[in-house]
């Protein structure tokens, strides 16, 4: 009888530990498998994701410093589909350091806008910051090359030059957000998204956040906000963290809250993070020729 009675108790405890580890597999560990990954060697210094708002399927990325001011439209898994080139004019090679990307609303009702970061600043020297704007085209889907006319908004530290690889585009309130990456705790600013074409604006400062960890490690490389504005990811080099807002409450006052820490492959350099359209997951991706990208959903959120 006791073998009988440890039996029924041991065979049961193997087939749950079984299926639990089935569904880890299922559900967490093929969440990091790649999707997909980028298929032009152009797309060699990924810094920035984020979807279009006018094609399905369509996420535009962009390399950082060293390259000239263009950005990619690709498929979700990783197929150039477009180059769009601008005519930036902060160096010669139109931009110095772009290191973030973001899509939302801009000037005229009802049109979306591309909004490249040119926030680089390695060594805390530079005089401002450019934003360049572009407006979104579904043309953008085809394989092709196209130009798009920016307007240019230049910005100033309110307390001196910052470094930041972290720019996000909130939709309710019309704000345009940097999170600045270096020293022990980071640094969160605002500007309108409604601005004209050279524009000069100091940011607004609305505090600061700290994230445990080693330096470099913990330095925040990129953000998003998702399209409805509910929803908000930073990552760092070795984590990701997420907010949920609630209503009525300013992005700046939902990130002093403990966020979400869900599950993230490191990658090589990973500098790269942006929602799907519908916020219930995300992309992440990062430098280096043919980089992988990974999905993940939204925490809390019901995937189908």
């Amino acid at each position: 009888m006791r073998t009988r009675k440890k039996l029924n108790i041991f065979i049961p405890l193997v087939v749950l530990i079984f299926c639990g580890a089935y569904a880890k597999h299922r559900l967490i560990d093929n969440k990091q498998l790649p999707e997909g990954r980028l298929q032009d060697k152009a797309m060699d210094e990924i810094s920035g994701i984020s979807a279009s708002g006018v094609n399905q399927d369509v996420y535009y990325v962009h390399n950082d410093s060293g390259d000239t001011s263009r950005f990619f439209a690709i498929t979700a898994d990783g197929k150039l589909r477009s180059t769009i080139y601008y005519k930036a004019d902060a160096t010669t090679n139109g931009v110095y350091d772009c290191e973030d990307i973001a899509v939302g609303p801009g000037p005229v009702k009802g049109k979306s806008y591309v909004y490249l970061g040119d926030i680089g600043d390695n060594a805390a020297n530079r005089n401002y910051v450019t934003i360049n704007r572009v407006e979104e085209q579904n043309s953008w889907d085809k394989d092709s090359i196209a130009h798009a006319t920016q307007a240019s908004l230049y910005l100033k530290y309110p307390f001196g030059a910052r470094d930041a690889e972290a720019m996000m585009v909130d939709p309710v309130e019309k704000l345009l957000y940097i999170v600045t990456k270096r020293y022990d705790s980071v640094e969160v600013y605002t500007t309108p998204l409604n601005f004209k074409a050279k524009d000069t604006v100091t940011l607004s400062f609305h505090g600061r956040l700290f994230f445990k960890g080693i330096k470099p490690f913990k330095w925040i490389t990129a953000g998003d906000i998702s399209k409805k504005g509910d929803e908000i990811l930073l990552k760092s080099y070795e984590k990701i963290y997420y907010w949920e807002r609630k209503p009525g409450e300013h992005i700046w006052e939902t990130l002093q809250r403990a966020p979400l820490e869900p599950t993230y492959k490191q990658e090589k350099q990973g500098e790269a993070i942006g929602f799907t359209p519908d916020g219930r997951g995300y992309y992440t991706t990062s430098e280096g020729v043919y980089s992988p990208i990974y999905y993940y959903p939204a925490p809390g959120r019901k995937v189908y």
